[in-house]
């Protein structure tokens, strides 16, 4: 009998095909065998990053999202040991005269009777007072400074007037009401000018505390 080549062929095939099977089940080269890397699990999200073994710290719960830094907290302002330099006090200085460099000019001095140093800066604020009526003494253009006065320590400004020297009896006044920069507590105190008359408000000035000779 003549066996055909196609039949060969088919009977080579069956026979290769359950080979292959008997080797796969014995685990050498089949199809089950896992590919390469396919058994390995991925490192687990929780796993330390740092190949040292410490983990990343981590940011604070907190709504700001801030990250707590680990520098102390720097300690509370303590409180300055120098006494600040507080306002000058109307009730805390003593006030006088005296004649001034020039004719029609007055020192009006400012002693500082507190415990503690004090300051002032600016124009005052000073009226004139007469039988005749009460007169505003206006700023004049000099320039302000701060003074500073140590317990006992005193300071002035001047005030200007156009004096009588008329020969006849003029304005005058009597008394002075004094209220120190950055005070609302006004000083009355005697002093005695006498303007020509006629003079207009606008020619008594006064100059800045600590500007007077």
């Amino acid at each position: 009998m003549r066996v055909r080549k196609p039949a060969l062929v088919a009977a080579a095939a069956a026979a290769a095909l359950s080979l292959a099977a008997c080797e796969g089940e014995d685990g050498h080269d089949g199809a089950s065998r896992p590919a390469p890397g396919a058994g390995s699990q991925a490192p687990s999200a929780s796993a330390p990053a740092d190949p040292g073994g410490e983990s990343s710290p981590e940011a604070p719960s907190g709504g700001d999202g801030a990250t707590r830094g680990s520098t102390a907290a720097p300690p509370p302002a303590t409180a300055s040991a120098t006494v600040a330099e507080g306002i000058c006090r109307t009730s805390r200085l003593a006030f006088s005269s005296s004649g001034g460099m020039a004719e029609g000019e007055v020192l009006i001095t400012l002693r500082n009777t507190g415990s503690t140093p004090c300051s002032m800066r600016g124009f005052p604020g000073l009226d004139l007072r007469g039988g005749e009526g009460t007169v505003s003494a206006a700023r004049s253009d000099r320039t302000v400074r701060t003074v500073a006065l140590a317990p006992g320590e005193a300071s002035n400004f001047a005030l200007h007037f156009p004096p009588n020297l008329s020969g006849g009896s003029g304005v005058t006044f009597t008394t002075a009401v004094v209220t120190p920069p950055d005070e609302t507590r006004s000083h009355t105190m005697p002093l005695t000018v006498n303007v020509a008359a006629g003079a207009t408000a606008s020619r008594i000035t006064v100059d800045p505390v600590g500007s007077g000779k």
